[in-house]
């Protein structure tokens, strides 16, 4: 195996599937079945996971709600798909831990760096909720800053794209993909991976990037054997 710990970024649109609003059960089921496989192959997994499905905070601000008020509701979106991941992972056998940025001690651990490494040493699957619990942060930023805590081998990004392309595929047909590209040529080329404030973090601390297509069955599976899927991004 490639890569001992990972952490998977899922973005919360992701979760909607054909629907055009909150979760469908069956994309819930497809991903938790992907991450089952990757922790039978004896992989130490911790998930972020968006609330953009649910609710997003900076469209609300467009809407005329203050920013931080929207971004804290955005934050407890991102807990209930944590839970809906949660369930669906206990109910293929997975043991799993939800932490939360913010505290809800009736549903979830507070975040504390050195129990999530103790849960993934002992086998279980740690959830990060509520991004970094402050406004002004994204679920890609938590995700990077989660990453470099835990000491993750890399974070694997699933969308709906199978890598980074040169430009958006869904609007350029003529767009290429990379399979190799370093943090330096993203800046360069403005190419948008994660939020600048995440990828400078992966930068900074020497973090590789894996661009995937996450509903593309055994995508996972493939990248933990160390084949050729997506996009990876390093220095």
């Amino acid at each position: 195996m490639k890569y001992k710990r990972i952490l998977l970024k899922l973005s919360g649109e992701a979760l909607m599937g054909n629907k055009g609003f909150g979760i469908d059960q069956e994309r819930l089921m497809e991903y938790a079945a992907e991450i089952k496989d990757a922790y039978d192959a004896g992989c130490q997994v911790a998930i972020v996971i968006g609330g953009g499905n649910i609710f997003r905070g900076i469209q609300a601000e467009k809407g005329g709600m203050d920013r931080v008020h929207g971004d804290y509701m955005g934050m407890l979106a991102t807990v209930i798909n944590s839970m809906a991941i949660q369930s669906a992972l206990e109910g293929l056998g997975v043991q799993t831990r939800l932490q939360s940025a913010i505290k809800m001690e009736q549903i979830c651990e507070p975040f504390i760096r050195r129990k999530a490494v103790r849960h993934l040493e002992k086998g279980r699957v740690v959830i990060f909720g509520a991004g970094t619990g402050n406004p002004y942060f994204t679920t890609d930023s938590a995700a990077a800053l989660r990453a470099i805590e835990i000491e993750a081998n890399v974070i694997m990004k699933g969308t709906r794209v199978d890598g980074i392309y040169t430009a958006d595929p869904e609007k350029d047909p003529s767009a290429t993909k990379y399979d190799n590209i370093s943090f330096d040529e993203v800046y360069s080329k403005g190419l948008e991976v994660m939020d600048l404030t995440a990828f400078t973090l992966c930068k900074e601390n020497n973090l590789p990037i894996i661009v995937f297509d996450m509903n593309k069955k055994g995508n996972l599976q493939n990248l933990l054997k160390g084949e050729k899927v997506g996009t990876i991004v390093e220095a």
